[in-house]
């Protein structure tokens, strides 16, 4: 598995704060009438601030929060919100997704088209249903703009609050103490003292848009009680403390109940989960499990009381298991007999191919993931493994080209720009690794560096090169950038 494990409080720290910067400013809890934005140009925030708020942020993820680089989750993740985007009222339907490396239940968005979910999702609900409803709200916070409409009622003093959230976010992260609390406390006294929650009508409004886009979208809007009922049981048994999410999003009895009449109302049509939900599920359980071999014991147990129906899932675990126990003959008998029942499985063909690199087979690697890409052209998880494969075999100039395609396809996920970087270097293709690493300050917010790695690929390369005029716009719009920001 590639995943980022737990390292610090602060990405939990930051998660807490990202969730909270749609209500940055107080407002009436009991709100009767929700104040109308108008189009991307009108009100207080237009769309382009709202970009730009959203680049800030997802700058502050990156240098700080833990994150969840595996392909195959991220995939699910992207497949399953993009079912619920077409069936939301969203203006702007090209969203960033945020993976956050922590147990804890939460999801938060963020204007700009910012989508984040904990790896503690998949934990704690137990049916696709309840983990796509827990999106389905967060888009129809985004959908309806609920930021931006706190923004309007308190025009005075939304830029400060703004500037201040956003340096809360950075300070926390970087000081791992509480300091950008402070700095959002200072900007925003009654914000801090009430926690940012959002407003009760705004979240009978997402509630209500939300389960519109579940039954849309062919989900079951039932899921969003049922996973509102998880969070407070959980309270419960946490002794009243609250779960992140809930901190943010106020949950009460009556608003559960009502959540749960308003589902009712639609079609009982018995809609099934998808396996790749639970395979996912099982996925990270093994990630977030004490150890390898309590992950081992937990699955085996799993299996010797689960039902048929979970049964390939939770055999799927203890194979994952099995891989980060080194246990890597039980991973492959399991792993083989689930593809012979379920032939060109992507998921298992992926997870076979990463136990055959753990045992440093790489010929098997990369027959097999060949053989998968071949049959499924440009798909993420078959293209990131390959690039792995390669790397781990040193083969620079193969692996880079497979990181090139997902750079294309995925330019905001900067952990691909590194694997270039790296890639190039392998090869020996100095331009290469500049020009990489620059595009991987720029995501993290460095832009001098970034400016720095440019120049020193455009003197590498000859007067008149193709390559060098791309160097040279790319570098006129980094330092256009730069000029603008010491301008602001």
């Amino acid at each position: 598995m590639i995943v980022n494990r737990p390292r610090t409080l602060a990405g939990l720290a930051v998660t807490a704060l990202l969730a909270l910067l749609f209500a940055a400013l107080p407002g009436h809890a009991q709100e009767s009438r929700l104040p109308s934005i108008g189009g991307s140009g009108g009100g207080l925030i237009a769309g382009q601030q709202e970009s730009d708020i959203g680049q800030q942020v997802m700058v502050s993820i990156r240098r700080s929060a833990p994150r969840i680089s595996d392909p195959l989750v991220y995939d699910y993740l992207s497949a399953i919100t993009y079912r619920l985007v077409p069936s939301a009222p969203l203006q702007n339907r090209d969203l960033t997704l945020a993976l956050i490396d922590s147990p804890a239940i939460n999801a938060f968005a963020v204007p700009g088209g910012i989508v984040g979910v904990n790896g503690g999702l998949f934990l704690s609900a137990a049916t696709e249903q309840q983990f796509a409803s827990v999106l389905a709200h967060e888009l129809a916070h985004l959908s309806q703009r609920h930021f931006a409409r706190r923004m309007e009622q308190q025009e005075t003093s939304a830029p400060l609050t703004l500037a201040g959230m956003i340096a809360g976010i950075v300070l926390s992260a970087v000081t791992q103490s509480d300091i950008g609390f402070a700095a959002i406390a200072g900007t925003q006294a009654l914000a801090a003292q009430n926690m940012l929650a959002y407003s009760r009508a705004h979240e009978q409004e997402a509630d209500r848009v939300g389960l519109d886009i579940l039954a849309s979208a062919g989900m079951d809007p039932r899921g969003m009680p049922e996973m509102f009922e998880i969070m407070m049981r959980q309270n419960r048994m946490q002794g009243n403390r609250l779960p992140e999410y809930l901190s943010t999003h106020p949950l009460t009895q009556s608003r559960v109940a009502d959540t749960r009449s308003r589902a009712e109302q639609y079609p009982d049509e018995k809609i099934r989960d998808g396996q790749e939900y639970h395979l996912m599920r099982s996925r990270l359980q093994v990630h977030y499990a004490p150890s390898a071999d309590v992950a081992v014991e937990t699955f085996e147990a799993y299996l010797d009381r689960t039902d048929v129906q979970r049964n390939d899932a939770i055999r799927y675990g203890l194979s994952v298991a099995y891989l980060e126990n080194r246990q890597y003959d039980k991973a492959v008998d399991i792993l083989e007999d689930l593809l012979a029942r379920n032939p060109g499985r992507i998921t298992f063909q992926v997870t076979l191919a990463e136990i055959r690199l753990a045992q440093n087979r790489m010929d098997d690697a990369r027959a097999l993931l060949k053989d998968a890409l071949a049959r499924n052209p440009g798909n993420y998880p078959i293209t990131h493994t390959l690039a792995r494969t390669e790397i781990a075999d040193n083969n620079g100039a193969a692996a880079a080209e497979y990181l090139k395609q997902l750079t294309r396809q995925f330019p905001a996920q900067e952990h691909l720009w590194l694997k270039l970087a790296e890639a190039e270097g392998m090869a020996r293709n100095i331009v290469g690794v500049h020009r990489a690493r620059a595009e991987y300050d720029v995501l993290m917010g460095d832009l001098e560096s970034a400016q720095r790695q440019l120049r020193q690929a455009q003197e590498k390369l000859p007067a008149g090169a193709p390559q060098r005029q791309v160097v040279t716009e790319r570098l006129a719009e980094i330092t256009s950038r730069l000029h603008a920001r010491a301008n602001s």
